[in-house]
């Protein structure tokens, strides 16, 4: 099939629409010239916490180049998982909202994999890489770039139509394609309701988190103990934490999900207090199968959930 760029872009964007996908949009594949010194100094403060892992690949996290060979083009996508279904026990440990049904690493590859196999079946010959959320890919940034949205003060990317409670993924490909010429207006304004919300004082200054204190780090990616200056600021989170998303006034415009792999599964709404206290191994596993909790494991979640209960 013969086209030219524009035709490919839509053909691309109409069968990520069909795929289930709350936004696409398209970038030239080039070096983050505006990210690599805000990279650099967040890691030269120690923002990473015990995340060792982002300070490997400096040059690969702003260049795409460098993971695709003869890449031009990175695709980037946005799938929702807004839910309006709660914990039914207001004082359980909380979940967020992103872990309620199945991994989305699974579920946004599938659906990576099809749109790969769709451009290839539609184009011919094309070559590129799928990522969701697990090699070095500044995601927000590339996310912005192709006209998703702006990063908000919470370092969340941010769209005026619906919030922020979605995934980001890319495809980089080697196709040139029609990109897009993003709304670089910051709609934040002088808002503060994320910073002022934080229980951890982890926002230490618009658009900088300080990851070391984010509750989702504290939860989820630090494996040693969680550090007793957090006891009782951790506003009941077990996993994971929503509380700069739920304050953002964007969010008011936040549209339920349609995925059904992304369907919480009773259990996990129902479970109260004392049922989370005394979650077995084996119950973990049943409620757990397949989720993005599992990251943390059944120690770690157990961990956590003694950590919240400490005087």
């Amino acid at each position: 099939m013969l086209l030219n760029k524009s035709a490919y872009s839509k053909l691309i964007k109409d069968e990520a629409q069909r795929l289930g996908f709350f936004f696409c949009g398209i970038a030239k594949a080039d070096f983050l010239e505006e990210e690599a010194p805000k990279l650099e100094s967040w890691l030269n403060k120690n923002y990473q916490g015990k995340m060792d892992y982002m300070e490997n690949h400096f040059d690969k996290r702003l260049d795409p180049r460098k993971l695709v060979e003869g890449a031009k083009t990175v695709i980037s996508l946005a799938l929702n998982y807004y839910t309006t279904e709660n914990q039914s026990d207001d004082i359980s440990p909380k979940i967020s909202k992103y872990a309620y049904g199945q991994d989305y690493h699974t579920v946004i590859k599938n659906k990576l994999f099809s749109l790969l196999s769709f451009i290839k079946d539609q184009i011919g010959e094309v070559n590129g890489r799928a990522f969701v959320d697990s090699a070095p890919v500044l995601d927000k940034a590339w996310a912005k770039k192709a006209g998703l949205g702006w990063i908000g003060k919470n370092s969340n990317l941010l769209n005026r139509q619906t919030g922020s409670f979605f995934f980001l993924a890319e495809l980089i490909i080697d196709l040139e394609l029609d990109y897009d010429n993003p709304d670089t207006t910051d709609y934040c304004g002088t808002c503060t309701r994320c910073i002022d919300a934080c229980p951890t004082e982890a926002i230490v200054a618009p658009y900088v988190v300080d990851g070391s204190r984010c509750i989702s780090y504290l939860t989820i990616e630090l494996k040693d103990q969680i550090p007793d200056e957090f006891t009782g600021k951790m506003d009941n989170w077990m996993f994971g934490c929503d509380i700069c998303q739920d304050v953002c006034p964007w969010n008011r415009f936040s549209i339920p999900h349609t995925e059904p792999e992304f369907e919480p599964k009773n259990e996990l709404l129902q479970l109260s207090k004392s049922e989370w206290e005394e979650l077995t191994e084996e119950t973990f596993q049943v409620i757990f199968k397949n989720s993005a909790v599992k990251r943390t494991k059944y120690a770690g979640l157990k961990r956590n959930i003694l950590f919240l209960s400490k005087p």
